[in-house]
């Protein structure tokens, strides 16, 4: 008897499939403004950068692909930042199809919903809250972009970049002024900076997040304890990441610029690194330190539930809790006034290391096959599996095998890299056997 696919393995061959068509797409001679095939790997490239949401690229965006690529490229990004399955109900209720407990399932799978009940209202919140931002921020960036580029292509860069900062994926149009310099030029532009770092933000803290804050409005205490960890911990990596961008470049790349250009671009420096992709300031041109900060904010990334990539903040503030916690030798961790259940940790340490090891191993292949310097690789292997997207320059420098790497890598990031595993491995439950205990020297 055939088994049925599992959850994990729909939405895994959900985004394979989207990746596919997105492939076959953009090899089209439609796609690039040169009316040329585009080749395979560059193809499969960049679907798979736009449906993960990522943001690397071996063609530059806005000056490779025609208009007909762009939009592609747009829509991929649109249906990889909400999830295929949210795309799929909305379907399901334009056509007045009742949706049955399976594909329910898959949806709160997909979006990390806590609950099948009530989950057709809250995907109709989602879409609205997506449409409404990415509208809201198109109209803010059209005030600097239609007097720049014009009525129609000023009005269609600022909805590109509106979805494309929302949905954390980095890609840009700004080639067609140079070639992959993203948001270099408006490093001191208040309002296109402001403009994408709220979009980045509201789209990383995650749908739940924002049902909790519609619901209890101002009520903080009563929060529930995801959004209080959520609000928390965002707040702490993108004033405290600022801060730190500030010191450290202050004498590098700020050097010629003013304080309050230098606190502008440090800020984004710090909320861009989170899975959003886009930068302000020359990446390559980034000091050591900065490089290393960069690295660890994309590996925490956003949040669960959410547009953006990365670990997600609860997974890392849970394992600091539980740190702190234990060296000060309580008995159970809490936080919030709320104690954490013990197999939160298993899943943050799970999560945690099988993104550090497929991050490691992609650098020392991609090390293996080409004579590139170790922090660029160790900074694209972190980019790819945070879902990122930044890069000190070398994606277009990569082999065939390497990109092949790159591209496994964000496929893992975006599906999850613990969700990839178990659409492979999944298998129905053994009879419970335990095994004979015996203690080990740990530390």
């Amino acid at each position: 008897m055939r088994r049925k696919m599992t959850h994990t393995q729909i939405i895994a061959l959900g985004f394979f499939l989207m990746i596919m068509i997105g492939t076959v797409l953009l090899m089209l001679p439609i796609s690039s403004k040169s009316r040329e095939w585009t080749g395979v790997i560059d193809a499969l490239f960049t679907a798979t950068s736009a449906s993960c949401v990522t943001g690397q690229v071996v063609k530059d965006t806005g000056s490779y692909w025609s208009t007909f690529g762009h939009v592609v490229i747009i829509t991929l990004i649109q249906i990889g930042g909400l999830g295929f399955m949210t795309i799929a109900t909305l379907f399901f209720l334009t056509l007045r199809r009742r949706m049955g407990l399976r594909k329910r399932a898959v949806m709160v799978e997909s979006i990390s919903y806590t609950q099948v009940a009530g989950i057709v209202p809250f995907v109709k919140r989602i879409v609205c809250g997506t449409l409404l931002f990415e509208g809201m921020g198109a109209v803010l960036l059209s005030i600097r972009f239609i007097p720049e580029f014009g009525l129609g292509r000023g009005i269609a860069f600022s909805i590109f970049h509106g979805i494309s900062a929302f949905c954390n994926a980095g890609f840009d149009l700004m080639g067609v002024k140079e070639p992959y310099a993203s948001f270099v030029d408006y490093s001191g532009d208040w309002l296109v900076s402001c403009t994408l770092m709220a979009l980045i933000v509201i789209g990383g803290l995650g749908f739940m997040v924002w049902d909790d804050l519609l619901e209890k409005k101002w009520h903080v205490r009563r929060y529930a304890l995801h959004t209080k960890i959520v609000l928390s911990m965002s707040g702490l990596l993108i004033f405290g990441g600022g801060v730190l961008f500030f010191l450290f470049e202050r004498n590098n790349l700020g050097a010629n610029l003013s304080v309050g250009d230098q606190i502008l671009t440090a800020l984004f420096d710090s909320v861009t690194a989170r899975t959003a992709g886009f930068n302000t300031t020359d990446t390559a041109g980034l000091s050591n330190s900065s490089k290393l900060l960069t690295m660890m904010l994309m590996l925490i990334g956003g949040n669960s539930g959410s547009t953006a990539g990365g670990i997600k903040t609860t997974t890392i503030a849970v394992i600091l809790v539980y740190t702190v916690c234990g060296l000060k030798g309580h008995q159970h961790a809490t936080i919030f006034g709320r104690r954490l259940e013990d197999d939160s940790l298993k899943k943050a340490i799970y999560v945690l290391f099988v993104n550090l090891l497929l991050a490691l191993m992609g650098t020392l292949v991609i090390c293996g096959i080409q004579d590139l310097g170790l922090v660029d690789v160790l900074f694209e292997t972190f980019s790819a599996i945070g879902t990122v997207g930044m890069t000190t320059g070398i994606t277009r420098d990569l082999s065939t095998l390497s990109r092949v790497v790159i591209i496994f890598l964000m496929y893992c990031g975006r599906v999850g890299s613990i969700s990839f595993g178990s659409a492979l491995l999944e298998k129905k439950a053994l009879p419970p056997v335990t095994a004979p205990t015996e203690k080990i020297t740990i530390g």
